[in-house]
Order: C-alpha cells, then sequence, then structure tokens
C-alpha cells in the first residue's frame, strides 16, 4: 500500500427533497383537503476513523464525493425518504482543513472520532404544512434547500510518542529494529528511509510507548534539499524528540556539526517544535575504540554546550538502548499523568500542538510555492503534483 499523507478532496452534501403539491381525490369524498407530504432530508458527509487505516491513497484517487438528495414528497401526506449520511474512512491522526478559508475543522485523534464536515439540504414542505383555517386550499409548498459544498484538505500525522531526528544514516532505523518490532529497510548509504516508519516499544507488560522514525534530514531541507522537510510534520504529535547523531560519521560531517545542522533546519520549519524537549543520543558507539568513548562523547557535549538529557548507545549492539526506552517510558507516563490532572498543562500543550501545525502548514507551503514558482520561471508545467513525493509504503509493527 502507497503511503500519503497529504490528499485535497470536494465533498457535497445531498440536496433535501422537495415537498409536495397535492390535493387528496376520492370518491364520495367532495372536500378531500391538501395532502402533500414534506420531502426527505439530505445526506451530510461525515468522516470517521479508523484504526486499520494508515495512508490516505483513497483520497488521491477519488476527489469528489456526493452525499445522496433526500427524496421528494408524495400525495396522502406521505413524506419523502431521508438520505443516508455518506461515511468516509480516514486514518487515526487525520487533521481535516477548510481548503478555501483555511479554517482547522477538526482533527480525528482516536479509532471511531467522528466529523460532520458538510451539512445534508433541509426537506421541503408539502401544502397539508399550510393549511390553515382561512386557508382550506393552500396551494404554497417549498422546495428542498442546497446541501453545503466543501473543498478539505485531509492531512495525516503519524501518532506517536517519540520521534526520531537525525542526520541520513544516524542510525535511527537501526535504533528503531532494536527496540521494537518494526523492520525498515538498513543500509549503508543515505536516505534508505523514505516514509516515517513507526514501531511500538514495550518495555514492560502493559508499559510501552511509540517511536516514529522520519527521513533523514541535510543541510538546506527547509529550501527543499534531499528528501526536504515534509515529514517533519510527523513529530509535531510526539512529546519527546530524540537527536539521534552519528559517532563515526563517513562523510566528514563532525558529530556536532550534524547536531547544528538538524536544529538550524528544525527551527526553520517551525520553531514551536524546535523548543519541544529533545534529548541527544549520541549511538555507534560499537565503532569507536573503547579507550576513546568517553572523551570523544564529551567532546561533542561540551562544543555543543549541551545542558539536556544524554545518552551513549549502539543501536546495532544493544548497548545501553535498554536504559534509554525505560528513561523515556517514565517521561512519557509523567507526561501523561500531568495533562490528565491539570487543565491548564492541557490546554497549553493544545496551544502548542496547534502553533506547530500551523507553522508546518505555512513552511511546508511556503516551499511549495517556491518551487512552482521555480518551475514557471524554467517553462516547465505549473501543474505538478508534489504530493507524489509521499507515495511509498509505510507499516505498524507490534511486538509480540
Amino acid at each position: 500500500m502507497k503511503f500519503v499523507d497529504e490528499a485535497v478532496i470536494r465533498v457535497e452534501a445531498g440536496r433535501g427533497g422537495n415537498g409536495c403539491l397535492s390535493f387528496r381525490r376520492e370518491k364520495f369524498i367532495p372536500w378531500g383537503g391538501p395532502d402533500g407530504g414534506d420531502g426527505g432530508d439530505g445526506g451530510s458527509v461525515i468522516l470517521r476513523a479508523e484504526a486499520s487505516m494508515n495512508t490516505l491513497v483513497d483520497f488521491r484517487f477519488v476527489k469528489a464525493y456526493n452525499a445522496r438528495v433526500g427524496e421528494p414528497g408524495r400525495g396522502a401526506n406521505c413524506r419523502g425518504k431521508s438520505a443516508d449520511d455518506l461515511i468516509l474512512n480516514v486514518p487515526v491522526g487525520t487533521t481535516v482543513i477548510d481548503e478555501d478559508t483555511q479554517e482547522v475543522l477538526g482533527d480525528l485523534v482516536a479509532a471511531d472520532d467522528t466529523l460532520k464536515v458538510v451539512q445534508g439540504g433541509f426537506h421541503g414542505l408539502g401544502n397539508t404544512r399550510f393549511k390553515s383555517s382561512t386557508n382550506r386550499s393552500p396551494r404554497q409548498f417549498t422546495r428542498g434547500s442546497d446541501g453545503e459544498v466543501r473543498n478539505l484538505r485531509l492531512e495525516l500525522k503519524v501518532l506517536a510518542d517519540v520521534g526520531l531526528l537525525g542526520m541520513p544514516n544516524a542510525g535511527k532505523s537501526t535504533f528503531i529494529r532494536a527496540v521494537s518490532a518494526a523492520k525498515p529497510k538498513v543500509a549503508n548509504y543515505p536516505f534508505t528511509t523514505l516514509v516515517p516508519n513507526l514501531g511500538v516499544v514495550r518495555v514492560q507488560q502493559h508499559r510501552s510507548f511509540v517511536v516514529a522514525d522520519i527521513p533523514g534530514l541535510v543541510e538546506g531541507a527547509s529550501d527543499g534539499a534531499g528528501l526536504g522537510i515534509r515529514f517533519l510534520k510527523h513529530l509535531t504529535r510526539t512529546r519527546l524528540l530524540l537527536h539521534l547523531v552519528d559517532m563515526a560519521p563517513y562523510d566528514g560531517v563532525t558529530p556536532q556539526e550534524s547536531v547544528s545542522i538538524i536544529a538550524k533546519e528544525l527551527s526553520r520549519f517551525s520553531p514551536t517544535l524546535a523548543g519541544r524537549e529533545r534529548w541527544l543520543v549520541l549511538n555507534k558507539l560499537d565503532m569507536l575504540p573503547e579507550d576513546e568513548r568517553e572523551a570523544r562523547c564529551q567532546e561533542v557535549v561540551d562544543a555543543l554546550a549541551w545542558t539536556g538529557p544524554v545518552y551513549k548507545v549502539s543501536a546495532l549492539t544493544g548497548e545501553n538502548t535498554k536504559a534509554l526506552c525505560n528513561d523515556v517510558l517514565q517521561f512519557v507516563e509523567e507526561q501523561s499523568e500531568l495533562l490528565a490532572v491539570d487543565a491548564d498543562a492541557a490546554e497549553r500543550e493544545r496551544d502548542i500542538q496547534d502553533a506547530m501545525q500551523a507553522e508546518a502548514r505555512e513552511r511546508i507551503q511556503a516551499l511549495a510555492d517556491q518551487r512552482r514558482s521555480a518551475r514557471r520561471a524554467e517553462g516547465g508545467a505549473d501543474d505538478y503534483d508534489d504530493e507524489d513525493d509521499d507515495d511509498h509504503d509505510v507499516e505498524v509493527v507490534y511486538r509480540p
């Protein structure tokens, strides 16, 4: 299945059925009176979060969705049948945005969450409704109203507690393979990870957290270099960032330089996301001589003037990864408990989430506009779809 995390669709609710103009015609009853029934309501369009889905690929091929119209009323005071609502299943973690006004309509973050995006039209009234003591033969009736129409942007952001950051080949995929059952591709060349991968890390029975691995960043990613920055939006739902650093780089970029590059790209993408809790994870210790490990790691910490948590691990051999996972789980659980009991903290977290996602959309849109301008300047096609870059596979694997 292809991984698509954005789609633009058009949804239209059904029109309400017209009311009926009718008079009772029956033998031996000369004054039958009005008997026109009401029409039926038009169907609405509802989005529902489906746990078994992990991509918006279906919405890239079918982009228009129309709910059914309500049936018109009939004689003998028969009301027209109301149309069923059109229910569209989307992955858990989908944000729904009005494409024309940029209003965020809702966020479907739990399985079976629903959101009505357009309201069906109201039914028309039959002439029976207009009967009165002074109007015994009304010829008035009303037509059903039109259903709402909207252009929607669907944005999928994976749901994870922890996000992995780092340069290409920093060992992020090896790390997620070591601590979870996820099996992303691992190779000795850059950009082996093309889409986000999720892994569930079970530290103890009934105690776990979800970690997300995104494609590596390079210098200039915020301007489109490498795979760009669009996948960074998947980190806006996380509570903690683990910044993996290659302690034995092959390209001559020092560990401290790679940290600075990532921090710069993160700040350009979203200042709010750059301000989230971030831990430094010095990886690939197995490639350093044992007698040099401590000195080399301390050199990086001193050069960065890093004051936050620092972990020295080897994802390949599993060295110190268990201690890191225990600390991550404790941090995630403490944050969850705080948000559950402190309403002010929960409100601040919602504000931070909204700010990160707004900054992410703004930066991604600016980069897309920049690319379109460059193509126009070169005389290229202006209708190129940047979203095609996301057509890859993604899976969530749970450790038994």
